[in-house]
């Protein structure tokens, strides 16, 4: 068995029409804007918010999240909001200076993109271009260099990618220094297995917490023909293959399930977090492998992963989209539409049942908005880890 069927159900029948995406994005915007609080940000789902001081204010499910999609949805033609973006960034980044979100977290760095503070001004200088902040950030990214958890969430892979969008914005020689420092260290880091430490006894696969996605971050400072084959042949050993279909463990071990915690298919964890990192150069054939599994296992179910992008629904089909821009195959483009309509659904239900949308990037409205945008623009970059 590659995944937990029970965790997911069938996808709906309902036909790809553009003005009803177009309608389903400009709604979750609308509901965005209905719900922003200058003092409270956002309201915070309970997972999101979990032993965390609230408003939620970081990259990953805070409010600088959905400021970052707010603006790339308004870039893109998509949407417009009604929000000042510029005045709400700054807030979200003097509160994360106030009260952290996450200091009780053993991996907690403020440098940390996607968990501290980098992400809030990683925003705040999109929308502002102060160049004050741009100091703030280069000594945070400088200040990361080091940090032994080598992934994208806390440590110098995601510093590293702040430094890429810098040096894109500014044009300043200091951003590709800094980027270029921090690829030495994280460089040096890699173990003889292929692998990098997250944690003393995690040594990851995936893109948020693994080799993918800090291979992916490499591999956008510079081409890298040999670490790339070597990542491949890394994902490869540790592929659990049956009947042409194909789905990872977090980490390497002899079997595919955690003990009490089951089988991950999702962008975090599984095949989808190996294609959305690995896709450019991973063995075709297992590109395909894993994509079939993520279409036959269908959507995510509401109550495990709903509909996001990161342990949802959109997060999969974020993969298909990803199939379809490695062999052109229009198949893959149909399928991932159909998680599309999809997860639109899953928002429209749960805003019913709950009185309200869940404001993140990564695990609600928003990242569901950016990938139907997505499958309209034919576009399988990925938020933040693919264009900031």
């Amino acid at each position: 068995m590659l995944y937990e069927p029970a965790e997911f159900e069938p996808l709906t029948d309902e036909l790809w029409d553009p003005a009803r995406v177009a309608d389903g994005i400009a709604t979750i915007v609308a509901d965005a804007d209905a719900a922003f609080d200058l003092d409270a940000l956002w309201p915070a789902h309970e997972w999101d918010g979990w032993q965390a001081p609230l408003p939620m204010k970081n990259l990953y499910v805070g409010a600088a999240g959905v400021i970052w999609a707010l603006d790339a949805l308004r870039r893109g033609g998509h949407a417009e909001t009604s929000l000042e973006l510029a005045s709400a960034a700054l807030r979200a980044l003097e509160l994360e200076r106030a009260e952290p979100d996450s200091t009780a977290d053993e991996h907690y760095r403020p440098a940390a993109l996607l968990r501290g503070e980098t992400g809030p001004l990683l925003v705040a200088f999109r929308l502002t271009a102060d160049p004050a902040l741009a100091d703030d950030l280069h000594t945070l990214v400088c200040a990361n260099v080091a940090n032994p958890t080598d992934d994208v969430m806390w440590g110098a892979p995601g510093t590293l990618l702040a430094s890429l969008a810098l040096a894109e914005w500014t044009g300043e020689a200091r951003w590709d220094e800094a980027a270029r420092e921090t690829a030495a260290a994280l460089r040096a880091r890699r173990g003889d297995d292929g692998l990098w430490r997250q944690d003393d006894d995690y040594r990851g696969l995936g893109t948020v917490h693994g080799a993918a996605g800090n291979t992916l971050v490499l591999l956008r400072l510079e081409p890298d023909e040999t670490l790339a084959a070597e990542t491949a042949a890394v994902l490869a050993q540790h592929a659990f293959r049956e009947n042409g279909l194909a789905n990872w463990p977090g980490s390497p071990r002899p079997q595919l399930a955690v003990p009490g915690r089951g089988i991950r298919l999702q962008w975090c964890t599984g095949a989808p977090s190996i294609l959305a990192g690995a896709w450019e150069y991973l063995d075709e054939e297992l590109i395909l492998a894993g994509a079939e599994l993520i279409w036959r296992a269908g959507a995510h179910g509401d109550e495990k992963g709903g509909h996001g992008i990161c342990h949802g629904t959109s997060g999969n089909g974020f993969a298909l989209l990803k199939a379809f821009a490695r062999t052109g195959d229009e198949r893959w483009l149909e399928r991932a539409r159909r998680f599309a309509l999809h997860a639109l659904g899953q928002v429209e239900r749960l805003r019913a049942e709950n009185g309200r949308g869940r404001y993140s990037l990564w695990t609600g409205d928003l990242g569901t908005a950016l990938f139907a945008a997505a499958c309209l623009d034919l576009d399988a970059r990925y938020p933040i880890l693919d264009i900031v």
